[in-house]
C-alpha cells in the first residue's frame, strides 16, 4: 500500500552528516554505559538499542565489536589529555578526569597496565600508545620533585595500582575506592567527573 503525503505534510528533513555525528557519538556514550554493566562482551545489539538506532547504524560506524571499544577508549584518552590541556588546571583536577574514566570501563583500566612498567607481556601496540598518551597527559601537571616523579615509570605504576583498587558492584562504590587509593598514595585527587570542556 502506497502512502501519499498529505497536502502541508512535510517529509522530515535528511540531516546527512549532522545526524550521522550525533549517532557516533550516541553509539559511543552508549557503548561505554553497557561495558560499565555488562563488560566488553556485552552484545552489540544493545549498544545500539540503547543509543536509539538500529544496528545497521551502528555497523556503518563500527565494523566489528573491536572497533566499537577502540572508540570508547579513544574518547576516555581524549577526555583526560583534553582536562590535561586546560590553561590553569592542575594534577588533581586532571587525576579526577581519569578516575571517572577508571570508575566507568574495565577496557580503559586494561589499556592503563599496557604500558608495560615491569611487563613482560604481549601488548596490543594501540593501547600501548594509548597508555602514553594518558602518561604524557599526566606528567605535564607534575610539580618538580613530586612523589609520582621520583622514577621514569613511578606514575604509571600509581595509575596502575589505582585502577586495580577501582572495583566494587556500583560506581559509587569504584569512585570510593579510588578515591582512598589515591589517598593511600598520598595524591590529592579533584572531582570525579568527566571532562565538560
Amino acid at each position: 500500500m502506497t502512502q501519499h503525503r498529505m497536502s502541508g505534510e512535510q517529509r522530515p528533513a535528511n540531516e546527512g552528516p549532522k545526524a550521522a555525528a550525533r549517532n557516533r557519538a550516541a553509539l559511543v556514550a552508549a557503548a561505554r554505559e553497557i561495558y560499565s554493566e555488562h563488560g566488553l562482551d556485552a552484545p552489540l545489539s544493545a549498544i545500539a538499542r540503547r543509543a536509539g538506532v538500529g544496528q545497521g547504524v551502528l555497523y556503518r560506524h563500527f565494523p566489528d565489536r573491536e572497533a566499537v571499544a577502540d572508540a570508547v577508549l579513544e574518547e576516555n584518552v581524549r577526555q583526560v589529555e583534553q582536562a590535561a590541556a586546560v590553561p590553569g588546571t592542575d594534577l588533581a583536577r586532571v587525576l579526577g578526569v581519569l578516575t571517572w574514566h577508571l570508575t566507568e570501563s574495565a577496557a580503559f583500566i586494561g589499556i592503563l597496565h599496557a604500558d608495560g612498567a615491569g611487563s613482560r607481556s604481549v601488548v596490543p601496540p594501540y593501547a600501548r600508545a594509548l597508555s602514553e598518551r594518558v602518561g604524557r597527559a599526566l606528567r605535564a601537571h607534575l610539580p618538580d620533585g613530586h612523589r609520582l616523579a621520583a622514577g621514569d615509570d613511578d606514575l604509571m605504576i600509581a595509575v596502575a595500582m589505582v585502577s586495580g583498587a577501582v572495583t566494587g558492584p556500583t560506581r559509587e562504590e569504584r569512585e570510593r575506592r579510588g578515591r582512598a587509593a589515591w589517598r593511600l598514595l598520598g595524591v590529592e585527587v579533584g572531582p570525579v567527573l568527566p571532562f565538560a570542556g
